[in-house]
């Protein structure tokens, strides 16, 4: 890691030199390397130098992270040169050169869900919420506000580590600057040369499955190195919501060009048009079938529709409580609890869980109409993914966060009534009070919100749910 940190801090000193002299930046110095890769380089070698040398000052995951992440933007500047060598291709082709970047993608975000228990577990999130950005290059016409999207799918996280961090590790605070500010220069790159799409070459051959870019570096620049080998296979756990994204991306938003890659039926080629047809033997046609998009570049969980379903699951492992798999288990208990401890709770469906003691935190992810009892927790509470869960609290919880959850009732107990609830991207969430008849009152939490300008900043107020 640190002769990455030194190599790409010795790329910046001789960007800086070239461009001392007049006419040395720019179109004067675009000979070897196309100008839009000249412009990638240096986002490289500015934010995202930064965002890997802070996070080399953070260690652990983090660090392990950031070289992944710079994996992802090399296969890009990869990708970007083969596009300013060669002129658009076909799908198909298009598809497989889109390839690595897929893959890098997927593994970002698998590295989050295999360190779920990671005390940086937030800056994880931050970034694999937000890596998809990569896929820009096949976003046309509107790769700028894609890249916007998943800039503002990590600011939930971001959020939290400024929260956390702000008056106790600036360094943390440097690292959501350092990171975020990798997407904002990204954003600007993309509007001044890829303003509706990533920009082809006009010249030279069409780029094929195999189209690699030239060897040879710009004169007196160095090109950034090339980032780490990617890590081990991908887990087959992921969550639906990152295996989704990720192939929606490879099959690339493909527009008013879904139509191109099919073949011009002439009438002598139609049997209703032409009989002596239906007499021959074989195939009629002998192109592409119509509308069959090209397979994923990155298929997440390749397995899931062959593989066996996976066994149900309830253990301890290391500190973390593993339950995975449940189906119509009424009766689950987690009593021998330590207050290290936490409790991953993956995939369990029409099943109740009952956690007795004292543990640091819960996690439900993927979970559908999962009842979830608990005593004490710690640290934090968290349901993502999940859909018609009820959660109650018996004894105390600092914090509950629901994320992208549909159907979440929260029952408090009078000693819980602090709790602090953060909610983003769920709907149907209700919070019930217990009063003093032992009975609850329902309320809603809000999910829309109506923002003006008041001439000197914006403010947002809740809109009141009807009934």
């Amino acid at each position: 890691m640190e002769r990455l940190v030194e190599r790409l801090e010795k790329a910046v000193e001789r960007l800086e030199t070239v461009c001392q002299g007049p006419g040395m930046c720019g179109e004067g110095s675009s000979k070897g390397v196309a100008q839009y890769v000249q412009a990638f380089d240096a986002l490289l070698s500015g934010p995202v130098a930064e965002y890997i040398k802070i996070s080399k000052e953070v260690g652990g995951d983090v660090q392990k992270h950031a070289e992944m992440v710079h994996a992802g933007l090399m296969s890009e500047r990869a990708l970007l040169v083969v596009a300013s060598q060669h002129q658009q291709p076909a799908e198909n082709a298009f598809s497989a050169l889109l390839k690595p970047i897929s893959e890098q993608i997927q593994v970002v975000q698998n590295f989050r869900e295999k360190n779920r228990g990671s005390k940086m577990f937030n800056h994880l999130s931050a970034v694999s919420e937000s890596i998809p950005a990569l896929g820009w290059v096949a976003m046309a016409p509107k790769p700028g506000p894609y890249v916007k999207e998943m800039t503002d799918a990590a600011m939930f996280y971001t959020n939290r580590i400024l929260k956390e961090y702000k008056d106790v590790d600036k360094k943390q605070v440097d690292w959501v600057k350092a990171y975020l500010s990798i997407w904002t220069e990204l954003q600007a790159y993309i509007k001044e040369y890829h303003t509706t799409g990533l920009t082809w070459s006009k010249t030279g051959p069409v780029a094929t499955e195999g189209a690699k870019a030239a060897p040879a570096a710009p004169a007196g620049v160095a090109p950034p190195p090339p980032g780490p080998p990617p890590p081990p296979a991908p887990m087959s756990s992921s969550t639906d919501d990152s295996a989704s994204r990720s192939a929606l991306f490879a099959q690339i938003n493909r527009g008013e060009g879904i139509t191109s890659g099919l073949r011009h039926v002439s009438d002598d080629m139609k049997t209703h048009k032409n009989p002596a047809l239906k007499n021959q033997g074989g195939p009629v046609r002998s192109g592409p079938k119509p509308f069959t998009a090209p397979k994923p570049a990155c298929n997440a969980n390749p397995s899931q529709t062959t593989s066996p379903k996976a066994p149900p699951l309830l253990e301890l492992e290391g500190k973390k409580w593993r339950v995975e798999n449940q189906e119509n288990a009424t009766n689950l208990v987690i009593s021998d609890t330590e207050l290290k401890q936490v409790a991953y709770v993956f995939k369990c469906t029409n099943s109740t869980l009952q956690i007795k003691g004292k543990i640091n935190s819960i996690t439900l992810d993927n979970c559908k109409k999962m009842g979830l009892v608990f005593d004490d927790v710690v640290g934090i509470v968290e349901i993502i993914n999940s859909r018609d869960v009820k959660v109650q609290v018996m004894g105390k919880v600092p914090t509950i966060s629901i994320n992208k959850t549909d159907g979440c009732h929260v029952y408090l107990s009078q000693s819980s009534l602090d709790c602090e609830i953060v909610s983003a991207k769920s709907s149907e969430m209700n919070v019930l009070i217990p009063t003093d008849g032992g009975d609850f009152t329902e309320f809603p939490v809000p999910e829309q919100f109506k923002t003006v300008w008041n001439g000197q900043k914006l403010v947002t107020t809740v809109t009141e749910i009807a009934g």
